[in-house]
């Protein structure tokens, strides 16, 4: 057992810093986001479950738009394009099946 911020920060694109554990099947991820920081759409295989802690999150998922804020989640299909912007600052957590072997 540890704590998630224990874990090696990993920078996605300036403002956004996730910290990631990884189990056999899926990938864990704590993620602090600076308010105005732009995450541009991308695509993955993985499926990805995306949790707001707090703040919120304005997010374009398969061309739909999406407004997240504190206790709100998506689910997000293997290979649809997303992307983010944070209105405020914002804690996510990110989960994804399979593991993430790039944030390792």
């Amino acid at each position: 057992m540890d704590k998630i911020k224990n874990c090696k920060p990993k920078e996605l694109v300036p403002g956004i810093v996730g910290y990631y554990v990884h189990g056999l099947d899926l990938t864990l991820g704590y993620v602090d986001i600076e308010a105005g920081s732009d995450l541009p759409q991308h695509h993955h295989v993985h499926e990805q479950i995306t949790y707001i802690i707090e703040g919120q999150l304005d997010m374009i998922i398969g061309g739909k738009p999406y407004s997240l804020t504190s206790g709100m989640y998506h689910v997000i299909p293997s290979n649809v394009p997303h992307g983010a912007v944070a209105v405020t600052a914002c804690r996510v957590i990110d989960v994804f099946n399979p593991p993430r072997e790039d944030y390792k």
